[in-house]
């Protein structure tokens, strides 16, 4: 009998199942942990005057959740700050934007040791540990400090940067280091772990061992891929709900027989917003006959709203979208309907059902789970068109879609024209196959694999086979937590 405890910089699961919007991660880890009966630990998004250190306990819907409030000062220095402005547009190829200063680095420390402080009492030998992305890298190396011997797992829900990009970061070398204290770190596609493995090897003079790990710094880790996916079965329900079929009513009525393309996304630089937006631009421009017979719906909920490039973007976005909209709308069609707001999962759902074509459009992305989520969403008779940014993790799983370079605005509205003329019989060949990709990579398979990987048991990725005997954890003499939550077991289901 073993416990999984979770821990992400944000625990934000839902207080609904069917609720949710564009963060893939949230409704991912809810998914995930509704399965078992496990704990997810992290930042409860409230700000205290003075750190405490004490973890609330809830249940959300199913889900066991640890949270701890922090400090003004953390979430300034350790969210805003290292986080958001310097590891996301680093990990994402802005350097650019990316923001060095000692002090977000300092917070980053405090607040991942801080959160080790609060965890660790609460861990019993058994646990098996699961930290997420990269807001948390340190963390393993905290426990380790503390005496802290579990199986301790990562996983990283954004690109790696190359080698030359990442020694930009000062401290790289720290930061990849304090990496070696996990048994196994997980990435989306091969391409990340092989830029991270490059960095190890050329960088760090770490060496592969042949199966699949690293040795450096007189350790050693396993690596492996494990492409995230979606709730399946969960999102099917949903898209099958009173609200997800009132929803897709409501957009078929609305469309007045016109052809919608959608996109759904967190307003992020990362995104490729603004370059989706000139794309179809240029495809209005290219086809005029067009006008009038089709609209772009885009869902783009606010975020991150306190970090300046945060407020240029959106900025951006504003006057952009009013400018075609200024250049092509007539008096009964506009031909871009943008929305700053969050839609539940259901919903989004019935919005996917009704488009023929989702735009998945962007710069740099980890996996993109609105790529799977739409595929999921359709009409097997009469299925919509995926367009998926080659720079996206999902292209490497989903090669079926069309595949486009998304800072070519020629080349997007050339992949807009093709998806709308499609014929019947093609779409039903790529969404078949798409969706066989989406099945196969359902979040517990994800789940599952990576847990599997993490405790020693045998997980084939690809023709990749992870394999490792599982090191039995020590008892440790630690305080023992007051919270208590029920036992995981590991064997369940499909284990």
């Amino acid at each position: 009998m073993s416990r999984l405890i979770v821990v992400s910089n944000r625990v934000s699961a839902p207080a609904d199942p069917a609720a949710g919007s564009a963060g893939g991660l949230a409704m991912a880890l809810s998914a995930a942990l509704r399965k078992y009966d496990g704990l997810w630990f992290g930042w409860s998004g409230e700000t205290v005057d003075h750190w405490t250190g004490e973890m609330k306990v809830e249940d959300r819907a199913g889900v066991t959740v640890g949270l701890v409030d922090l400090e003004p000062q953390d979430v300034d220095e350790y969210y805003n700050g290292y986080a958001n402005k310097t590891l996301w547009p680093l990990f994402h190829h802005r350097v650019d934007l990316t923001q060095y200063e000692r002090s977000y680095g300092e917070g980053y420390e405090r607040v991942n040791r801080r959160f080790a402080e609060v965890l660790a009492p609460a861990i019993q030998p058994d646990d098996v540990i699961w930290i997420h992305d990269y807001h948390m890298i340190p963390m393993a190396r905290d426990l380790r400090r503390l005496g802290i011997t579990n199986r301790i797992g990562f996983f990283l829900h954004t690109p790696w940067p190359t080698r030359q990009l990442l020694v930009t970061l000062p401290h790289h070398r720290r930061l990849v280091e304090s990496m070696f204290d996990f048994d196994l770190i997980g990435f989306h596609t091969r391409e990340w772990m092989d830029l991270f493995t490059d960095y190890v090897v050329t960088e760090a003079r770490g060496e592969v061992d042949g199966r699949g790990g690293l040795d450096c710094f007189g350790r050693h880790v396993q690596t492996g891929v494990f492409p995230i996916g979606i709730d399946v079965d969960g999102f099917m329900a949903a898209r099958n709900s009173t609200l997800g079929t009132r929803t897709y009513d409501r957009m078929a009525a609305s469309a007045l027989f016109r052809s919608m393309i959608v996109g759904v996304d967190r307003l992020d630089y990362s995104k490729g917003l603004e370059e989706r937006l000139l794309g179809y631009e240029q495809f209005l421009q290219d086809n005029p006959d067009q006008r009038g017979e089709v609209f772009l719906l885009q869902v783009t909920p606010i975020s991150r709203d306190d970090v300046d490039s945060y407020q240029d973007i959106r900025a951006r976005l504003d006057a952009l979208a009013g400018r075609i909209n200024g250049a092509f709308a007539d008096m009964d069609w506009a031909p871009i309907r943008y929305l700053n707001r969050t839609y539940r999962r259901d919903q989004l759902a019935g919005i996917y059902r009704a488009a023929r074509v989702g735009l998945v459009t962007p710069l740099r992305d980890g996996m993109n789970l609105v790529a799977k989520e739409f595929v999921a969403a359709q009409n097997p008779d009469d299925p919509g068109v995926l367009i998926l940014s080659r720079f996206a993790g999902a292209a490497e799983q989903m090669g079926e879609a069309l595949l486009v370079n998304p800072y070519s605005r020629e080349e997007l509205s050339e992949a807009i024209k093709k998806a709308l003329t499609m014929p019947l019989a093609e779409r039903v060949r790529k969404w078949s196959a798409l969706m066989d990709v989406v099945r196969k990579t359902d979040v517990a398979v994800w789940r599952d694999d990576f847990v599997k990987a993490l405790v020693g048991a045998p997980v084939s990725d690809d023709g990749v086979t992870l394999e490792r005997a599982r090191e039995q954890a020590q008892s440790t003499s630690k305080p023992k937590s007051k919270v208590r939550w029920a036992g995981l077991k590991l064997s369940s289901e499909r284990m």
